[in-house]
Order: structure tokens, then sequence, then C-alpha cells
């Protein structure tokens, strides 16, 4: 590669746009530089954004960069995540990394330079990568920054072409422009070019600004390589007066002729010669320092002070639903400030709209956009807020990457999940929630938590507000009998044995609706001189194997039951956790391996062989076999 340039210059934001290309160069040179060294990476993506960034990161990203906490700095979201060569060579100019960390651990095991950006990095705010998603964050950042925060921070983020296909970005800018919010900024990088060739709409820089005006943003195109240009357009975009989508037309692989607008180079590092002719090309390596805006003061924040949650309390034997237990727990935990709510349009039905009606500053809607309900709870918990956010379990398999992608983002929330099963009865199967608990079981770090009564669910409600990691409470349309006195406790990972004796022969496990079932086999299973264990075992992951293993121990069998889809769901969780311990019972499961429809629960549940003249039947088979 050509000899270093060593001089070293500080920019800020006085410094001339010639300097500010100069910047823009360097930016290209290390996104090369970093990517050939480890021989993989996107440079060419990193280099049509390098105008943008440079122009950006020293005129108008107000950022504290040796204080990152600072609650008043400006959030960039880096949406095209695979542009990370170019984030990072950001952060190089910046200070906050050294070239050293950059040129020899960005991609490499055990690095905090991932190939795509993750909060291991304190400049970070979300993991990106999985396209479509970064818009969608920072709506949800800008809310919490508007309307919780109450602090003028900007969020600025870099979205690529490609990635405007998903929907989630028009969900995204919908709520933008609902919400008018006029401290959030999208900027496109139309470079035309996607992984495997041309864009669906190229250089149509017109139709992606009509688009966002539909949507109710501000548009604004600009020429991405013109720094003048580029100016204007961010000026107007940081006016503080609409949410704004900057549409700016690029090349991909800007800077090295070999490479630009050319296909075939999407996630390529440029070979060894490739790159020193780049290098060259582009000037070679420089060492320019940024110092941009910086944020404004931002005063001390008010000490927390401690609130005393009260949570309803039920009778046993009163009937309620545990989707109602549960908006009437959030409500009350609700006295703490941190937390947050947010609906997907069923609050009248789930009972999230219970906080709404108690705290209506901090519940906020998305409307059918279950993607974007999780997109903003993750940037309200990028701030330091809890959310709450709550839809039929079946419609949040939508926002499954949302929710796989907070745990790569070690983001903290609780989701609720209403409406499981085959027991909601004659809605039919597209509004049965019978996969959810595999889904969230999957998740990396989850708790995934299935209460049977309204007490249980209270109390396990009030819990998810302190655990870490993504925690999934889920609750059934239908009103049961509460089988706890208010004062009990529920600790995660535990369970609960409601009918023991020292003459069982097999165990009944079962968790949410089931559980009643499995109560009323046993008593049928009494009345035929055969003594059954009930297990409510309404901590799901993590489960109670000392129980279970105890099951097996005294019992011998089991037979677990649930209203789920046999794959991933309570059975091959106690399976797995039993196996673990080499532990093999006599075991039958029960599960909905049947395509549901209509019908009243007690005729749905019995279809699906899940009822109570189902347990019994196999609890009767494994005794006499």
């Amino acid at each position: 590669m050509t000899a270093e340039n060593t001089h070293a210059v500080v920019l800020g934001p006085d410094s001339g746009l010639d300097e500010v290309g100069e910047l823009a160069q360097q930016l290209r040179v290390d996104s090369v530089r970093a990517s050939t060294a480890v021989g993989s990476g996107h440079p060419t993506s990193s280099l049509s954004a390098a105008d943008l960034m440079a122009v950006l990161m020293t005129r108008h990203l107000r950022y504290d960069w040796q204080d990152p906490g600072n609650p008043a700095n400006d959030h960039l979201v880096f949406s095209k995540g695979h542009a990370s060569p170019l984030l990072y060579a950001m952060f190089l100019a910046a200070g906050a990394i050294g070239e050293e960390e950059l040129m020899t651990t960005y991609r490499r095991a055990g690095a905090r330079l991932q190939g795509h950006p993750t909060p291991v990095l304190p400049w970070v705010d979300v993991a990106t990568g999985s396209l479509g998603q970064g818009i969608a964050y920072g709506v949800g950042i800008a809310l919490a920054g508007r309307d919780l925060e109450r602090r003028p921070y900007r969020v600025w983020v870099l979205c690529g072409d490609s990635e405007t296909t998903e929907g989630s970005v028009w969900e995204a800018l919908d709520k933008a422009g609902r919400h008018r919010l006029a401290n959030f900024v999208a900027i496109i990088d139309v470079n035309r070019l996607g992984q495997r060739g041309p864009t669906e709409l190229g250089w149509d820089t017109d139709a992606y600004a009509r688009r966002a005006e539909a949507f109710g943003c501000r548009a604004v195109v600009a020429d991405g390589h013109d720094l003048a240009d580029i100016e204007r357009a961010l000026s107007v975009a940081a006016d503080g007066q609409a949410p704004t989508v900057v549409v700016a037309r690029t090349v991909k692989g800007r800077g090295v002729s070999e490479v630009a607008d050319a296909e075939g180079w999407h996630g390529k590092a440029l070979p060894d010669e490739l790159a020193a002719r780049a290098v060259a090309e582009l000037g070679g390596v420089r060492h320019l320092t940024v110092r941009g805006p910086l944020p404004p003061a931002a005063p001390a924040a008010a000490p927390a002070v401690p609130v005393r949650v009260e949570l309803p309390r039920f009778r046993p034997g009163e009937v309620v639903a545990t989707r109602v237990a549960f908006g009437k727990a959030l409500a009350a935990i609700g006295a703490r400030p941190d937390i947050v709510a947010l609906d997907a349009e069923v609050g009248n039905s789930t009972h999230a709209e219970d906080f709404g009606k108690a705290h209506p500053e901090r519940y906020f809607q998305t409307y059918i956009a279950e993607q974007q309900m999780i997109a903003t709870a993750v940037g309200m918990a990028a701030r330091g807020y809890r959310p709450y956010a709550t839809t039929f379990a079946a419609f949040l398999t939508r926002a499954h990457d949302f929710i796989r992608m907070a745990a790569v983002s070690d983001i903290s929330m609780s989701l609720c999940g209403t409406h499981c099963g085959v027991e909601i009865g004659a809605d039919g199967p597209s509004q049965m929630g019978v996969e959810d608990l595999a889904m969230m079981r999957a998740v990396h770090g989850s708790t995934v938590l299935y209460p049977c009564d309204a007490t249980s669910t209270a109390a396990l409600t009030a819990s998810m507000a302190y655990l870490d990691g993504i925690s999934y409470l889920r609750t059934t349309r239908g009103a049961y009998p509460v089988l706890y006195d208010p004062d009990e406790t529920f600790p995660v990972g535990g369970s609960k044995t409601l009918r023991t004796s020292g003459a069982d022969r097999v165990t009944l496990v079962g968790a949410g609706v089931t559980l009643h079932e499995c109560l009323a086999a046993a008593e049928l299973l009494a009345a035929d001189g055969i003594a059954a264990r009930v297990v409510d075992l309404y901590s799901v992951k993590p489960l109670d194997l000392d129980v279970l293993a105890l099951a097996v121990r005294e019992t011998g069998a089991l037979v677990v039951v649930e209203d789920h889809h046999p794959e991933g769901g309570v059975g091959e969780a106690v399976l797995s956790a039993l196996a673990a311990q080499r532990l093999a019972p006599a075991l039958v499961h029960l599960a909905v391996r049947n395509m549901p429809g209509s019908g009243t629960t007690a005729e749905l549940l019995d279809a699906a062989g899940i009822s109570r003249a189902h347990i019994v039947r196999a609890a009767r088979d494994l005794v006499d076999g």
C-alpha cells in the first residue's frame, strides 16, 4: 500500500468541505484496509456511504465520543449493518478505537469489532445486520427521547436501498410520520446494487421520495457524493421540523474505479493487490481526527424515588382469565416510572389497555404492526426503560426476527402473548398461538412463563420487570378458577405441586389451561384408585428439574400435557431436561398434533387430545403397562 500521510489534522464543525472530503477518503481507505486484512467484509457497501457519514460526523452528529453514555448524545444506527467497516472507520477517526484494533481484530474470534455491529461497543445502541430493522429501532429511540426522556437528541439511521423492500421499513416510517418525530432522520444510501445485482428501484430516487412522503415523512433528495448537497440535505433534516428521509444517490464502490458500480463485489474484501491499488487511488492512508459538534449540556437526572407496587389480589375459587390478571398487574407495576407498555391494537383483548388507562403518558400504540411494536420496545429498552409489549401470541410470530435480534442486542424486555392454544375456541386456527413456546424458548437467554391462574399471573408479571434478557408470559383467553392464595410466591425456575401423596403412581405435568385439565383428570383417576401427582410447570424456561426428577424417582411415569404443538413446547423442555440427567421415565406427551378448527374450548381440547379424558386414558395406560 502507499506510504501513509502522517500529518495529523483535527476536523470539526468549522472545517471546510475540502477537509471533509479528505475524511471521506480516509473512511474509504480504512474500510478497504480493515476488510482486506481479515479477508472478509463489505467494503463496497461502505465506500458508497462514506461521503454521507463524513459530513454527518463533522457537521451534524452531536456526540461526545469520550462519553458515550451522555444522555444528550445524538444516536447513530447503521441499519445497513454490513457496512461495519465504515462504522468502525468512523470510530477510529473519532478516536474511540485505535488503528491496531481495527486492522488486527475486525471480524476475528473474540473481538468486539464483529462483522455486524452490536452493543458490546458502547457507541452502538442496537445490533443490526438483519436488514430492515434499523429504521424501526430508530423510531423507538426517537419516541423515547421525545416522549419519555424529554431530551433534544436526534436519531440518525443509515439505511441501504435493498432493505427498503422489507415491510418493516414502511411500518417504521408510517409511525415516524404519524408521531411527527422531528428528531428522526433516515438516510437511504441508494447505490443501485444489492447482493446479487440491481435493486428493485435502482437509482429512481424520486420513487423513494414519493414513498417516504406517502407515509407522512419529509423527503430530501441529494447527490450522495456532492458534499455541498449532502450538507444542504442534512441541514434540512436537522431543522427539527419534521421526520425526514434523505434519499441519497450514491455509487457502490465509489472511489475505486475497478469495483465502482460493478456487480459481483457485494460482501467481498478486495484482494491484496487490488486493495493496494484502491488505497493509492483514494490518496493513501490518512490519520485525520474528528471532533464534531458536542451535544448540549444535559441536566442531571433526578434521583430515582422508590415506589411501592401493590399487585391485585385474587381469591381462591374466583374465576378470572389470566389475560385479565396480566392487565391488572401491568397497570399496578406501572407505578414504576421506567415501565412502558406497547400495544398492537388489541389492548382491549389482551388487557394491556389497563396500563394505558392508568399511565397514558407511557402507553404506546403501534396499531397492527407487530414488528414495529417490538422494535419500539427495543429502542426504548436501549434508553433504559423496561417495556412490556403485548399482542396475541399467534401474531408475535411476525416479529420473531426482531425478538431474535433483541437478544443479540442484549436487550431486557417483557413480552406477553395472549389467546394461546386451541383453548381460545371458535375463532379458529389463525388466531391460535400454538408455536409460541417453541419460538420463545429458542431465543438466547430467554425466560418463558406460563401461569395457570390469576394469582400466579400477577406475580410473574411483576417478576418479569426484574429479569435480564427477554421474558415471555403466555396467557389464556378463557377464565379459570384461582388456585393460589394471594400471598403465594412464584420464583422463576420453580413449579408447584398441587396434588401429591406417598401412593402416587403417575405424575401429571401441565401449565396454563392443561393444569386445570390435569387436576380434573387426577380426580377421575382417584375415583378409580389411581393416585396421581399434579405439577404446575408455570416456569417453562428455566424449569424445575428437581421436582421433575423427584417425580420420576417416586412415580416412575409422567404424562406431560400442553396446549401447543409437540415441537419445542413444554414436553420437549421436560424431555431434554430429564435426558441431561439421564432420567428416562415412562412418558406420554399429549400436545396439539392436529390442525384445529372452530368450536368450543371443551370440544377443541378434546379434539386435540389434551382434555382430561385423554389425560386419564394416557395415565391408565402408563400405570397398567
